[in-house]
């Protein structure tokens, strides 16, 4: 059985979801974006059982129109959209999910989910999404919880220029991260960090990386692990040295104010390169007591872009589309619940890992479609230097 999904958006990430989910077979999809140029690509990628719309998919009424009818909705939208498709999804009676970071959207679809009849998860995706999959998997295994950092990076493969840093995915979604306010619970306090602070400097592989905090990247799992856990962050990773620069535009050229982000945006995207030759960053370390004694466990892991179904998919699209995509094959195949506000932490690794889409972070690709084998380095041996 089939079952009908529509996708609004068909940037960067929608276009790996499309790749993904169109050569299964057990999807028949709808795609819809405001820019012809982007649909005209995605006619030109020849995806199967995909059929495109152009339309203003920030207009609530057009919205509700075209997710009707459809089992699925999944938003790869920037944030500020999220309300309109998420309400409009429910109208719907339709499964909801998005990749959004912001905290204030993920609110409000919680609060849409209360009495819903179908599942609404949003923060699907890498961070948050995947990172909060492992760390709630690794925490489980102690009986007392001290510390649980979550650090996440997409970085290029060959940093060029003073950033060390290429765009990889949506530059909204990155200047949000940059600029609002970011959770942690600290000596078993929930508490509101500032971005781009707490600056740490740790080595993996004989890499230098630096990590700060940033906003959203640990979705849900403070609520989740609040009541166990004395600290809990996360932090973005990048290479030593863009943290200045960044807090140099959004901080002492006041580019991160609400009204002067659209000029930070102009500004990152004439002047940084889009680049697919990435690699994505995924580190939890855990500590806490197990059997009466002090222990840490660490997960850590890279990918690398790849091949899939003829197609070069960067590094952070992959890991983003199959954690999205994971995550609707778990909900139809009535894995997680099909009704309410599903937490990404839910799931848990192993079946993550065993979903088609999920096998590409567990360093395989799936054994259909003619998916390329993932370029995963497991790097669980190393030590982090923090």
């Amino acid at each position: 059985m089939t079952t009908k999904l529509i996708l609004l958006g068909a940037g960067k990430i929608g276009d790996a979801i499309l790749n993904l989910l169109s050569h299964t077979g057990d999807y028949i999809l709808t795609v819809a974006d405001r820019d012809p140029q982007r649909l005209e690509y995605v006619k030109q990628a020849g995806f199967p059982n995909v059929t495109t719309i152009l339309a203003d998919i920030s207009h609530a009424p057009t919205v509700t129109k075209l997710i009707s009818g459809h089992d699925v909705t999944l938003s790869a939208c920037p944030y500020f959209l999220t309300p309109v498709i998420a309400a409009a999804a429910k109208a719907a009676k339709s499964h909801y999910f998005d990749l959004t970071e912001d905290v204030e959207s993920t609110r409000f679809v919680k609060s849409l989910a209360l009495d819903s009849d179908t599942a609404f998860v949003p923060q699907c995706g890498l961070a948050p999404g995947f990172i909060s999959i492992v760390a709630n998997d690794v925490a489980s295994r102690f009986e007392q919880l001290h510390d649980v950092k979550m650090r996440v990076g997409a970085l290029p493969t060959f940093p060029s220029n003073a950033l060390k840093y290429n765009l990889t995915w949506s530059t909204d979604g990155l200047i949000n991260e940059y600029c609002n306010p970011c959770e942690a619970i600290v000596d078993g306090v929930l508490r509101e960090t500032s971005p781009l602070e707490e600056l740490e400097h740790f080595s993996l592989d004989g890499v230098d990386y630096e990590a700060f905090n940033t906003s959203g990247g640990l979705g849900t799992l403070c609520e989740s692990l609040r009541d166990r856990v004395q600290n809990l962050d996360y932090k973005t990773v990048r290479y030593p040295g863009h943290r200045d620069i960044i807090k140099i535009l959004v901080r002492d050229l006041q580019l991160g104010k609400l009204e002067r982000r659209p000029i930070l945006k102009e500004v990152l995207e004439t002047s940084i390169p889009i680049t697919k030759q990435d690699v994505v960053l995924t580190f939890v370390s855990v500590s806490g007591m197990r059997d009466g004694r002090l222990e840490q466990e660490t997960y850590a892991q890279k990918t690398y872009s790849q091949h899939v179904n003829g197609q070069l998919l960067s590094a952070i699209q992959l890991t983003t589309a199959a954690g999205i995509c994971a995550m609707v094959d778990l909900v139809v195949t009535g894995v997680l619940p099909q009704s309410g506000f599903v937490r990404q932490e839910q799931v848990t690794l192993a079946d993550f890992l065993a979903n088609r889409f999920g096998q590409f972070y567990a360093g395989h690709a799936p054994a259909h479609g003619g998916f390329a084998p993932a370029s995963n380095t497991d790097f669980n041996k190393l030590k982090a230097v923090a």
